[in-house]
């Protein structure tokens, strides 16, 4: 049985999680800007990282830091990227090494991560500074998961957590999680950073095989602007204190663990796609009847990523010919005669085409069903008997006005 529960990254037994003000971001002393996750005993732990051959300096700390697929605890800034900086790695190295101090670790088992301003040095110093006091935050509290999501936001308006709790190998399983990510936000690995823990025991290779099978269902599936970060970071750590029994291959147990991850996964995913920056609306596209499970991917992704679908999505115009439009330039081959669409939401559901035809249809109803926030553009393709469900927003005003002056 699978639930959703409170409780983040300190859901699971043996998880503690804070967030502080270091002064890394300058601006504003009131925002927290450092989050630990630290687990009470070693843990099975693996990562993804962005595909854009820029990366940030913790990526390559970190894969180091992972190669024998254990680490201990996990920091995290916010505010600077620490990505093409100077001295980037020896500074990643540095606040690794000042982390596990304070936890009691070798710095081989901290892993780092970053998000903010490209280009620019991190200061170091007042991270390995505020150390003691964001690990004494991490000890002092049972539920630091909020403050080590909120330490962690940039553009973020709202902070992205949540909780899973299942059974597997007869035991109670909890896995949480905290993430950020409102723009540079494209499908190409999980575009943005998340933290996740488990209680549930796992071999570090079969937590790898289920972090590479969940982000290509969840994280990969969502855009709001095409751009794909330097920093993109998903990291599960597992601490096994749940007790069930071992998971070292494929079965019954994975399949368990592994639909609980998903679930998770999907459920933040979902999250950032609805806060990408500037954003008005939730953009659900789901595509039925494909011949192949990758040719709705890339149809669905393909429309979500439509700056023209998606501005008419903001305007509440219901411009059906721009989803047909975007399918058609996704490169996948299909017959545009078969393809039926339709624009859902609470307010009710239309019908704009059938048959790669416009329909006469109530502007006035569509206009309601467009202006609630959450939008599913439905598509039903007449190819074969493959679906696929992507996620993204609306292209507003607003996201040009945050973008325009980021950096000063």
């Amino acid at each position: 049985m699978l639930n959703f529960i409170e409780g983040g990254v300190c859901a699971a037994q043996g998880f503690k999680a804070g967030g502080i003000h270091v002064g890394v971001k300058t601006h504003a002393e009131w925002k927290k800007d450092m989050a630990m996750i630290v687990s009470d005993v070693d843990c099975a732990c693996a990562a993804v990282y962005t595909k854009n051959v820029v990366k940030a300096a913790h990526i390559h700390v970190d894969k180091a830091h992972l190669a024998d697929g254990k680490a201990r605890a996990a920091v995290i800034n916010s505010g600077n990227a620490n990505a093409c900086a100077p001295h980037g790695e020896e500074n990643a190295e540095r606040v690794c090494a000042a982390a596990a101090k304070a936890v009691g670790c070798p710095a081989e088992d901290v892993v780092c991560a970053a998000t903010g301003v490209i280009g620019q040095t991190l200061n170091v110093a007042v991270m390995e500074a505020g150390m003691p006091d964001l690990y004494a935050a991490v000890e002092a509290s049972a539920a630091g998961s909020d403050a080590a999501a909120h330490a962690i936001m940039t553009t973020d308006t709202v902070k992205k957590e949540a909780a899973v709790e299942t059974t597997v190998g007869g035991k109670t399983v909890r896995m949480g999680g905290i993430a950020k990510g409102s723009g540079m936000i494209h499908p190409n690995m999980g575009t943005m950073l998340c933290f996740l823990t488990t209680d549930c025991a796992i071999s570090p290779e079969m937590i790898r095989t289920a972090l590479l099978e969940t982000v290509n269902v969840s994280f990969n599936r969502i855009s709001v602007d095409g751009d794909t970060s330097t920093n993109d970071t998903c990291c599960v750590l597992a601490n096994g204190l749940a007790g069930n029994p071992v998971i070292t291959e494929k079965g019954p147990d994975y399949e368990a663990f592994l639909a609980a991850l998903q679930a998770l996964c999907m459920e933040m995913a979902r999250k950032m796609a609805s806060d990408g920056e500037g954003a008005t609306h939730l953009i659900t596209c789901t595509v039925t009847g494909a011949a192949s499970e990758q040719s709705a991917e890339t149809i669905a992704k393909s429309v979500i990523g439509s700056a023209l679908t998606k501005a008419a999505i903001f305007g509440a115009d219901a411009n059906w010919g721009r989803v047909l439009c975007a399918m058609g330039y996704s490169g996948e081959d299909f017959d545009p005669d078969k393809v039926d669409i339709s624009f859902v939401s609470d307010a009710g559901s239309v019908q704009v085409c059938a048959k790669g035809r416009g329909l006469d249809f109530d502007e006035t109803k569509a206009k309601k069903v467009l202006t609630e926030h959450d939008v599913t553009i439905a598509i039903t393709m007449g190819e074969g008997p493959a679906s696929c469900t992507c996620w993204g927003c609306d292209l507003t005003y607003e996201y040009v006005k945050i973008n325009g002056d980021y950096r000063t």
